[in-house]
């Protein structure tokens, strides 16, 4: 009976993350597409296939670290119970999502670092011509 247990909490775990990971994948990379068409000067097929590629590592390193923290442990002799599982699954998720919301702040803070590195440099351009 513990063993059931265990597998209807990976079978409730997986989906749950697995979804948000798509969800915050999808939203990142959806409104990050302006800024990478921005920090490309406006070359899109360079700044499409950046993202793209961005966007296939943000799934890669975030479905790798929810499986990499998949193993639930229990500390009860007779096996978990109903309540310890949920409250497994409730601290498991609730890292994961941390988490995703930091690697979701970090990719933010990289959009806007290359766009003002870009803009620094069209400055710089300018002036050169200008000269």
């Amino acid at each position: 009976m513990e063993n059931s247990k265990i597998i209807i909490a990976y079978l409730i775990y997986l989906p749950i993350v697995i979804a948000l990971t798509i969800y915050v994948s999808k939203m990142l990379f959806k409104n990050g597409k302006l800024f990478m068409i921005d920090i490309f000067k406006g070359k899109e097929d360079i700044a499409l296939a950046t993202n793209k590629l961005f966007e296939i590592g943000f799934y890669l390193i975030n479905i790798g670290w929810a499986m990499l923290i998949l193993k639930i442990t229990y500390q009860a002799q007779e096996g978990p119970t109903y309540q310890s599982i949920i409250e497994i699954l409730s601290k498991k998720i609730g890292a994961f999502s941390i988490y995703l919301g930091v690697i979701l702040f970090l990719n933010l803070y990289f959009f806007f670092r290359g766009r003002s590195k870009s803009r620094q440099s069209l400055k710089a351009n300018t002036k050169v011509q200008l000269q």
